[in-house]
């Protein structure tokens, strides 16, 4: 590996290089010792008698297997405090990874329609963003998730419901089963969010097809997509995405976990690199995939035998493919560099 020599040197370098985290799921942070807790102190019943139950739970076969076990999770959720527990514990472990800017998606739906107020969840969330940028040095972003398992007409209400927080809310999403839900579905309510001036990012090309990567491009008119992977195989998508320089937002433990590929070395991040395409490392649900963000990142450059510029390249596209300011991303970028040496 050029210019790292061995392991230790390799995960050291990781350790201290400036980067921007653009996938990630707040409730996937949730860690078993923290799900306890919360439950205790919410009086929440939960299928799981043990910190190890859960972990062992978290054995999964594919996407829905996860979603299942994750919403179960999310029960846990009630008060503005727990929302700002769980972010803050997030943005700690974040800054231990030397994460300078975080922009971080969170499932209002997933917690309205268990009667939790949306104002609980983003008051929570939001204030320890702004705890975080003050305490920690952690920018940040927030992006409001529409879940793709439900209608359009609920992600349309969802919208409505967040107009009064709008100042706190930089962009939206689309997350949860893809398959059998294409990004046309929710051609209206992106629609309106655009008007709005939000920021647009979707879920495509994980589990679905090609095709569900050039519906997020073309009907929905994202800004970036999340994961991606499966545009590798269209030679024509890969271009298109290298000519307008889309970022993708890439979680190599979570394909790993969720079965999107089979074997880390086979994870096709180098492959994306050497395309030509802004791909990103990101750790997409931490807490039940196994890893943040510079456990990706050290799995990914071991595996593929990552050289020292292709990691500092992955954190130059982390800020460059973030929502900053063009002086805040030349910044990040010149801290990069200063630390590359």
């Amino acid at each position: 590996m050029t210019g790292l020599a061995t392991a230790a040197e390799r995960s050291a370098f990781i350790d201290k290089l400036p980067k921007a985290e653009l996938h990630l799921h707040i409730e996937g942070s949730l860690e078993p010792e923290l799900m306890f807790a919360l439950a205790q102190r919410n009086g929440v019943q939960i299928p799981f008698a043990s910190v190890e139950e859960v972990q062992a739970a978290y054995n999964f076969s594919n996407l829905q297997d996860f979603l299942d076990i994750y919403y179960q999770g999310m029960a846990v959720l009630i008060e503005e405090q727990d929302f700002y527990d769980l972010t803050m514990a997030y943005l700690q472990r974040a800054k231990a990874d030397n994460v300078r800017h975080v922009e971080i998606f969170f499932d209002p739906q997933g917690h309205t329609e268990r009667g939790v107020a949306f104002a609980t969840v983003i008051n929570g969330i939001s204030r320890a963003l702004a705890a975080g940028e003050r305490d920690l040095g952690i920018s940040y972003r927030l992006i409001m998730c529409f879940l793709r398992h439900l209608s359009e007409e609920n992600a349309l209400a969802t919208l409505a419901e967040a107009k009064p927080f709008l100042e706190r809310i930089h962009g939206v999403g689309l997350d949860s089963s893809e398959l059998g839900h294409p990004p046309g579905k929710f051609t209206n309510v992106f629609a309106q969010a655009r008007d709005l001036g939000l920021k647009l990012v979707a879920h495509a090309g994980e589990e679905g097809p090609p095709e569900y990567v050039y519906e997020a491009l073309d009907i929905l008119k994202i800004d970036r997509i999340d994961h991606g992977n499966r545009a590798l195989e269209d030679t024509a998508l890969v271009k298109r995405l290298v000519d307008n320089g889309m970022c993708l937002t890439v979680c190599p433990l979570s394909n790993l976990k969720l079965c999107v590929v089979d074997d880390i070395h086979d994870h096709p991040l180098k492959r994306m690199l050497d395309h030509g395409l802004k791909a990103t490392v990101n750790a997409d649900d931490p807490s039940y995939f196994g890893g943040y963000v510079n456990d990706n990142y050290r799995a990914v450059a071991e595996a593929l035998d990552l050289s020292k510029d292709e990691l500092i390249l992955l954190a130059q596209n982390s800020f460059i493919g973030s929502f900053l300011e063009d002086s805040d991303k030349q910044r990040h970028l010149a801290a990069v560099d200063a630390y590359a040496g």
